[in-house]
């Protein structure tokens, strides 16, 4: 061999040493070209692959999700007849089953929005190039290309994705529109349109358009009404009948030649549906009447309490999470209870000086309009409107409302005395918000009561709230004095100082001497003496006489007696407050609540069985399914259509005893004199068995009256929120008690009259009133002011004492009113006790 021979094997043997092996073979083929371009070419489709997934698919949601999707909704509440009064939203939503949708309302739709929907993938490519074509032929400019999407599409961005205006948001959208039509079928897609599209006038979903546009449900939409919903989803403020209705038209019409051109409309429908007007309503019209006011106030406040307000908060917040409310709302009594209070105001405020404007806005500009509206002020009693001065000359004050109005108000018609001095018109300035009446062509100013109160209406067996007033008007103050005042009861707290009494060996015909009490406080401060509210003493008398004549000292005595300790702990018991142990407390010195009183008062006459004041009855969620109560339990067998022969059902007996049943039915008796002869006889005529209790505190600065029937229970309370200014004496039975009559008379009217129910055990003995003593031989006549009364004992404490017929006929014979003898209820005097007893109902 040959030295280049060699030279040539040994340099093929190195070479294919070099090759040898992967990566040397991978290299060597990467030195030639048409290796080494299909691998640049696969290593550039896979980093545009990644990089397509890290920008566009990356944080892309679910598809899935859709399948559990729930639409915000809004808490629907209803009365205590089941009625829909009122809703709680932020979008006005009703959510409807695909099948609850009419086939012209879902064309109308389709023809406007996707008519290929039921044929393509997620994707119209045709409209997909289109929009591509004109936004390429639009960039640079600042106008929006068209938008190209597919109804599945539109659900895409709306449920999962943002309202961004970028080609990666449109990416995006196609690619889960895709993944949609993968999961969803074809109705539950549109389901999920046409439930959560925007159509304007703060209607989400087509079911809340059709009633914020024609106050109709979607089953009752014609033709042309059904083509003028589906115009509105592409710019809902660009067709707003209100403002552009030539534009709404014309978009409407195209909707209805759409649906021609797709032959779902025949030739004489079409003609006929062109040639109609929009005819959409003027204003928004609301799901329900909302009658608003401080009873919804307040079951809003605990509805947020209980599940928040958004989504955030939970799943059943009260603006996104559908719940459906059962309340005791009366609206019956609501109106009874609020027109009383009212009027009970306005009649103690009139003749009385004005108080000044309700609020003051800077004037430094032309923008009072926005901040009129912006203080959220309105008046919702009778044809009152709030207004803003605006300028005022030495006659004439011109004022705006919120609308933007203008109108006059002379001052022939602001000549109220103002406390400060002068007359309202004198004082006003321009900035001052008011409160106005029409007048003839211009406007007078109306005075809101300086005083204010809080009445509440409660059910005596279940403590039902039936009504809720907490001031003149919620839309203009929303401070609510039925919960939110602590306000001393004075006298009103005296039922339950008794009861104490009485649960601790008195009885009604206890004698207590009426006469000076005082208390030794300390080598500082001396002696602390009590005093009746009219002065004057009386000497030895029943407890009854002391109740029914709201006797301080005797109260105090008896508290005394009783010791401290045990009458503040029954109060606290009752929920009336948590007071310390001082004799002031059993005069009403604590503060205390209109809602707890009345539910305090609702507990004597519920055999001292408290249930708790409640304003809601149960909520159930979106599904059906109730989740409050937390302890809710449906009653098996409560609606079966007739007895089948089995036991009866018997819910278990709600709430806890806080006092003796005999002790409470024994106050409640005595309550019934408060009526009868104590210090609200004013109350007698209405003819009805009857309890209730008038309150004042010092001064007077708060008055009370608290009574109620068998079944109803209902308290007011008056006074001054700002000031410790002084009512006036006697208030309590001339101002706080017309008031509770009013709304009794309006109540009561055409129901059974009930009597109090005794409990077991009482025993009903005749006793001599003035001395306490048993009665033999003689009968409680009609007159209320009868010598002889009937008086309730526990077993075995009734008096032992007797006194006889001949004695009592001896006594002066007090001369009845001839007015008080017409208003006496004449009955059957009884024979025997059994008698009486079963006049009565007899004893349970």
């Amino acid at each position: 061999m040959t030295e280049a021979a060699e030279t040539d094997t040994e340099m093929s043997v190195t070479l294919r040493r070099e090759t040898t092996g992967f990566w040397p073979g991978v290299r060597a083929r990467l030195a030639k070209r048409r290796y080494r371009w299909p691998l640049y070419l696969l290593l550039m489709t896979l980093m545009g692959m990644l990089a397509f997934w890290w920008v566009f698919m990356r944080d892309l949601p679910s598809a899935d999700s859709l399948l559990d999707y729930e639409p915000a909704l809004p808490t629907f509440v209803r009365d205590v007849n089941g009625e829909p009064v009122q809703s709680f939203a932020r979008e006005r939503r009703v959510e409807l089953a695909y099948e609850e949708y009419p086939p012209v309302l879902i064309r109308a739709f389709l023809a406007s929005e996707d008519s290929s929907f039921f044929t393509h993938g997620g994707l119209d490519y045709p409209g997909l190039a289109a929009a591509v074509f004109d936004y390429i032929a639009k960039m640079g400019s600042d106008e929006r290309a068209r938008g190209g999407s597919t109804i599945t599409q539109q659900v895409a961005k709306n449920l999962l994705l943002t309202n961004e205006y970028s080609v990666t948001r449109k990416i995006r959208e196609a690619i889960l529109a895709v993944r949609i039509e993968n999961v969803l079928t074809k109705e539950q897609i549109l389901e999920l349109y046409l439930n959560q599209i925007f159509l304007g006038r703060n209607a989400y979903g087509v079911q809340a358009a059709a009633r914020a546009y024609f106050n109709k449900d979607v089953a009752d939409l014609e033709v042309h009404e059904a083509a003028f919903l589906a115009a509105l989803p592409r710019a809902p403020a660009n067709y707003n009948p209100s403002r552009f209705p030539e534009r709404a038209l014309a978009r409407r019409n195209y909707v209805l030649d759409q649906m021609r051109e797709n032959d779902w409309l025949n030739e004489a429908d079409w003609q006929e549906a062109r040639a109609r007007p929009l005819g959409t309503t003027r204003t928004s019209q609301s799901v329900t009447d909302n009658v608003d006011g401080y009873y919804m106030e307040e079951v809003r406040r605990i509805l947020i309490d209980s599940f928040g307000e958004d989504a955030e908060d939970g799943p059943y917040g009260i603006y996104s999470g559908g719940l459906w409310v059962r309340t005791s709302y009366d609206p019956q009594m609501q109106d009874s209870a609020q027109r009383s209070l009212r009027e009970g105001l306005l009649r103690f405020d009139r003749g009385r000086a004005w108080a000044g404007p309700v609020a003051t806005i800077p004037m430094d500009d032309d923008q009072w309009q926005s901040r009129l509206a912006a203080a959220n002020l309105t008046i919702d009693y009778e044809d009152w409107r709030v207004a803003v001065i605006l300028s005022k000359d030495e006659n004439t004050a011109r004022i705006g409302f919120a609308d933007g109005s203008t109108s006059t108000m002379p001052r022939s018609a602001a000549s109220i005395a103002r406390r400060s001095g002068g007359t309202a018109f004198s004082t006003i300035q321009p900035g001052d918000i008011i409160t106005v009446r029409p007048e003839g062509n211009a406007y007078a100013l109306a005075k809101v009561p300086d005083i204010s109160g809080g009445m509440v209406v409660e059910d005596v067996r279940t403590g039902r709230v039936y009504a809720m007033q907490g001031g003149f008007s919620s839309s203009l103050e929303a401070f609510n004095r039925a919960t939110q005042a602590e306000r001393q009861p004075g006298s009103a707290i005296k039922p339950f100082v008794y009861a104490a009494a009485l649960e601790n060996g008195m009885t009604p015909a206890s004698i207590i001497v009426d006469g000076p009490f005082c208390v030794y406080q300390g080598a500082g401060l001396g002696n602390k003496c009590f005093r009746n509210s009219g002065g004057g003493v009386a000497g030895p008398q029943t407890l009854r006489w002391g109740l029914e004549n709201s006797r301080n000292l005797m109260t105090v005595r008896a508290a005394s007696e009783t010791g401290m300790e045990n009458v503040t702990q029954l109060i606290s018991r009752a929920g009336i407050g948590d007071y310390e142990p001082y004799l002031a407390f059993s005069l009403g010195a604590g503060d205390t609540t209109v809602l707890r009183l009345v539910n305090a008062y609702g507990m004597l006459a519920n055999h001292g069985r408290d249930v708790g004041p409640s304003l809601i009855d149960y909520v159930q969620n979106r599904d059906g399914e109730v989740i409050y109560p937390a302890n809710w339990r449906a009653c098996e067998g409560c609606n079966a259509d007739d007895w089948d022969g089995e036991r009866m059902p018997r819910p278990p007996m709600p709430g806890r005893q806080v006092v003796d049943a005999m002790t409470a039915f024994q106050m409640i008796h005595i309550l019934e004199g408060v009526i009868q002869r104590g210090t609200a006889t004013l109350l007698r005529d209405l003819d009805r068995p009857m309890f209730g209790k008038t309150g004042t505190t010092t001064g007077p600065t708060n008055v009370w009256f608290v009574g109620g029937t068998p079944d109803i229970v209902a308290g007011v309370y008056m006074g001054y929120d700002r000031q410790n200014r002084s009512i006036g004496y006697g208030a309590g039975g001339t101002l706080a008690a017309p008031i509770f009559r009013q709304f009794m008379q309006e109540t009561l009217e055409g129901r059974p009259v009930i009597p109090f129910r005794a409990p077991r055990g009482i025993r009903m003995v005749r006793i001599d009133r003035r001395t306490g003593r048993r009665v033999f031989g003689g009968w409680p006549s009609d007159s209320p002011q009868s010598a002889i009364i009937w008086e309730a004992f526990r077993p075995d404490s009734q008096p032992t004492r007797t006194i006889r017929r001949d004695v009592l006929a001896r006594r002066p014979i007090r001369r009845i009113d001839p007015n008080e003898a017409q208003n006496t209820v004449t009955v059957d005097r009884p024979t025997n006790d059994n008698e009486f007893l079963q006049s009565e109902g007899g004893i349970y």
